[in-house]
This record gives C-alpha cells, structure tokens and sequence, in this order.
C-alpha cells in the first residue's frame, strides 16, 4: 500500500521552517526544538562567564584583572574531563535505562549551583566582607566559577550525546548544525537581556540578574530533557555488570589515528581562530582609532559571520557533503580573513577591519561545524560510544579555547613591549607590531592545520562512503 503523502501545504510550510531537514521519526520537529534549549541554557553561562562577570569584577566591583584572569580561566580546567563525562554518560546503567539524562539532570543542578552562590562570592571577593578570613573571597569564588564550568561541560556533552543517539545517521549532521546555532542565539539573546538588566547597576540587582539566569538555566534544561530517552527498566544483574575502564575505551577510540588527528585539527584549528579573541577590539580602538561603540559592533559582526559559516555548513551537510573538506574550506576562510585583518592598519580602512572580523566568524563557524559533525558521525569502535567522541571533541575544542586566548594576550604584550623599546627594530616600533605578530601566527597555525587535516580528506575519499566531497580543495595533496 502506498504511504500517505503530506499536504502540499504541509510540504511548503515544512521547507520554510529553518532546519527542517533535520526532523526525523526517531525526533520529531517539536522534541528537536525542545531538546535544543539546552544550548540556550549553556549559552547564557558561558554569556555569564566570558562576558558580563569578566566586566563586572573588573569595573564594577574592581577586582584585580589578574584575579579576573584566573577565575575566568578555571571553568577551562574541567574542559579536558569532558571526555571521560561523555564515556560515563555512554556506560552509564540506571534502574529505569537512561544514559544521558542523569547527566543533563546533574549538569544542570551543578550550573545552578554554581550561577546562585556566585553574586555572593564576587561581593565577598571584592571587599564586601564583615567576618571571616581574608582569602574566603578568593575561595568562594573559585569554588563558584568551578562548579558552574563544570555544570556547563556535563550538560553540554551529554546534550549533544543524547541528541546524536536520536537523529538518524541521514539528519545527524543538520541537528549538529542546529543546535549550534541555538548556542549563538542563546549567547545574543542572554548577552542583550543581562545588559539591559545591568544599566543600573547595584550589588542587590547583580545578585537577581544572576540567580534569575541560574533559575531559568535549570528551568530550560528541565524543559529539554523531559520525555528524551525512553524508560526500559534494567535487571539488578544487568546494572551490576562491571562497567568498561576508560582507558580501554579510550584506546579503542584511538585505534587506528583516525580519531587522534581529528582531535589534533580541533585543537589547532580552534587555536588558530581564537587567539585574537581578546584583540580585536583593542587593535580597533588603538590601531584604527575607532571609538568604543564602533569596536562593540565587532562582536555582532563576527557573530553574523558565524551564523552564516553555520548555515553554509548546513546547506553543505544537506547535499552529503564530506565535512572534513568543510573544515578544510573553513580553514581557506581563515587564510584571507587574518591578512584583511592586517592590511586594515596600513590602509587605514575601517571597512576592511570590520570585513575581516565578519570572515573570521564565518570559517570559524564554518570550521567548528564541520569538526563537530565529524565527532558525531564518527562511526564506534569497541567500547569507544558516541558520548566520548563528543567529549573528546569538546575537551579539544574548550582547552584550546581558553589557552589560546591566555597565548594571544601574552603574546602582544610581551612582543609590543619588545617593539616599543626598539628591540625589534626602528620600523616596528609602533602599537601595531604587537597585533600584527598574533595574526600571523594565526595564519601560520591554519597552515598547521591544513597539513594535519589532509589524510584524513583522503582517508574519507578512499572509505567506501555514500558521502562524495567536492574534489576542490585538494588537501590530501598537502605535505604530511
């Protein structure tokens, strides 16, 4: 008998949503759209974290930006667990059957956690203090941005693991591309809402704004998680069974370097596309004179950039592109955008800085996408399950993250302060060199990653694969 076919209505209302093609059986359009709040919720901490507590501390309640520092970076240490987090939400045995869910359900209760004692800590650590030692402060503090990193790892490993075990292998790649995009918007969204919040600033309304994004974190991810995995109660005997070691899970997922060099083009990548992160603006307002509300429009224009990499990757993905040549043409991106960076200062063009900020979220984007969906549809090995390739995929990604941002600001200090003494010479004498050195070792460490990047585009051309990549690119022809 033939199946029913859809409204043409239905059909056209169905190509007009966003992502459309992500829907599958296995998950519905609406289930998708509810588990995708998980990203909103990991979107507004790491909004909370890298942006508005960073400002906040520093100006607000002047806290020493060294202090500032370490405390951002602390939610970094938990990045590289993010590997054994997804490899325990893939052993995981529970009376009911779930895997992911008791992780997504702790995650969430640890970013709460640590989001609702944070107002509290900072006001402690700036001064604010009537008893108790002087170094409660630091500790309180330290314990906050702790328990909050990790809560934003546990959930977003375990969020992506759950969504990757219930797309089909066809949409899999597009539910990646979707729930990416949730994150920049709930990064947006969150960043405009917790800024119109904090115009007035005060100690009591720092305190609501930030329990408020703490309550409504765990009420999102509440909302994502309910009714996502089915209840299939196990037998004592089965939960009882010794679980794998890590570490032999870890080698099957290892096997064969497939696995290693994917994580080592992540690393490199994300390096390469991050060390200007706090530069930018600096380079606009010192190199190029533009005014505070100039270079704040930076971050929108890397964010539009970002979103279209994204859709790009998605329209790519739809037609079985192969995504390690994604990555690959995210990388090219990268190679013209850092010297329309550069040149912007000689040429004095406001106009071409502002173009290459847009390029670098664009083949960052684009680049971050496709090495996602490589993780996801990576296929398993031996006790290697998907959770761990995601962890893996986000220790990679989050560790070279944050060292990459500490790197590029030491490195334009340490380098400007060379050129302004004359070290380096009469004609580098100027606050550009500083900048121009971080870009180029940006562009220096794509070539990097091109070169690590290249058999693995011949590992996928040769595989027998219903997957046929555009032939290009080129990039196992690359030195390796």
């Amino acid at each position: 008998m033939t199946p029913k076919q859809p409204h043409p209505l239905t059909r056209l209302t169905m190509r007009m949503l966003p992502f459309s093609d992500a829907v599958s059986d296995a998950l519905p359009f609406g289930q998708l759209l509810r588990l995708s709040l998980f990203q909103i919720s990991v979107g507004m901490a790491s909004v909370m974290l890298l942006g508005t507590l960073n400002r906040v501390m520093i100006v607000e309640l002047g806290v020493g930006a060294m202090i500032v520092a370490c405390m951002i970076a602390l939610p970094v240490l938990i990045a590289p667990f993010r590997a054994l987090l997804g490899f325990r939400s893939d052993t995981y045995r529970s009376a009911i059957g779930w895997k992911r869910i008791p992780y997504l359900w702790f995650g969430s209760l640890w970013q709460f956690g640590g989001l609702a004692i944070m107002p509290f800590a900072l006001l402690v650590l700036s001064g604010a203090q009537a008893v108790g030692p002087s170094w409660a402060g630091e500790v309180l503090a330290a314990i906050a941005f702790l328990m909050t990193g990790l809560g934003l790892h546990m959930t977003q490993t375990a969020g992506l693991a759950l969504a990757a075990d219930r797309a089909t292998e066809d949409t899999r790649p597009r539910v990646v591309a979707l729930l990416y995009v949730m994150f920049l918007v709930g990064m947006g969204v969150s960043a405009v809402i917790i800024g119109w919040l904090l115009r007035d600033f005060s100690n009591l309304q720092l305190i609501r704004v930030i329990q408020g994004a703490a309550l409504a974190g765990l009420v999102l991810n509440m909302i994502a998680l309910w009714k996502q995995e089915k209840v299939s109660p196990m037998s004592k005997a089965e939960r009882e069974t010794p679980r794998p070691l890590f570490r032999d899970a870890w080698s099957d997922f290892i096997k064969g370097g497939q696995s290693g060099r994917l994580l080592a083009v992540v690393f490199i990548g994300t390096m390469a596309f991050n060390m200007q992160d706090v530069l930018l603006e600096p380079y606009g307002g010192q190199v190029l004179g533009l005014s505070v509300s100039s270079t704040t429009l930076l971050t929108a224009m890397w964010a539009m950039g970002a979103l279209l990499g994204f859709a790009f990757a998605a329209r790519l993905l739809s037609r079985n592109k192969d995504p390690y040549r994604m990555a690959g043409k995210g990388l090219l991106v990268g190679l013209v955008a850092f010297p329309v960076v550069i040149f912007s200062a000689p040429m004095e063009s406001t106009l071409l800085f502002f173009t290459g900020a847009g390029l670098i979220g664009f083949g960052g984007g684009l680049f971050a996408i496709s090495t996602l969906t490589s993780a996801m549809v990576m296929p398993a090995e031996g006790l290697a399950g998907r959770g761990l390739a995601l962890g893996a995929w986000g220790a990679a990604q989050a560790t070279a993250a944050g060292l990459s941002v500490a790197l590029g600001g030491t490195l334009r200090d340490w380098i400007d302060l060379l050129a302004l003494r004359g070290t380096l010479g009469e004609a580098l004498a100027t606050p550009t060199t500083g900048y121009s050195f971080v870009y180029h070792s940006e562009i220096a460490l794509l070539f990097v990653a091109l070169v690590v990047l290249g058999p693995l585009v011949r590992v996928k051309r040769h595989a027998p694969s219903n997957q046929k990549g555009s032939a290009r690119i080129g990039l196992a022809d690359f030195p390796t």
